[in-house]
């Protein structure tokens, strides 16, 4: 484990949001603000981010740290996000949850500026929800430079489906 500062503020909820699943929740850190800023500090200062173009931040908690970084590093942000969501001519594609399926859209007119990304989110579990955005970034020719997660969880091995850099705070 990388920084018990962190994982301390994690908080942890069995059978949720379904039957045998250990939510990790990383909302507590946005309550204390020193911690959430040593964070995203130190996200911020990983050579993924630092090589990239732009940040691609994932719908939900992805957002919230995607942002913060993109503020800290004057960054373009490219958000992925739940389908619905975007105007304009969008690229689409499913993936499978550690629960379920779901579907992630980008802009294609938000990542036609830039060659490389650095991925942003809160959690990697089983890696479905990135090789998703992978595959969408693939299929126009872009580059990604690295995943930068705040969790990891390392049992469900998320980390062996990307062929690029993983960086996670913390290792569960």
């Amino acid at each position: 484990m990388k920084h018990n500062e962190y994982e301390s503020l994690i908080g942890s909820y069995n059978d949720f949001p379904n039957e045998g699943i250990l939510f990790r929740d990383v909302s507590p850190i946005f309550g204390n603000p020193k911690v959430f800023k040593k964070l995203i500090n130190e996200m911020s200062d990983d050579v993924i981010i630092k090589n990239a173009d732009a940040i691609l931040a994932i719908d939900a908690r992805g957002f919230i740290f995607g942002s913060a970084i993109g503020f800290n590093t004057s960054k373009p942000i490219v958000i992925a996000r739940k389908p619905g969501k975007l105007p304009g001519e969008i690229l689409t594609n499913e993936y499978e949850l550690e629960y379920g399926k779901s579907t992630l859209s980008i802009q294609k007119n938000a990542i036609k500026d830039f060659d490389s990304f650095a991925i942003v989110d809160d959690l990697l579990a089983t890696g479905g929800t990135v090789e998703c955005i992978k595959n969408l970034l693939f299929s126009m020719n872009k580059k990604i430079v690295g995943l930068s997660v705040v969790i990891e969880l390392s049992e469900l091995n998320g980390r062996a489906k990307l062929p690029f850099k993983v960086n996670s705070q913390i290792v569960f």
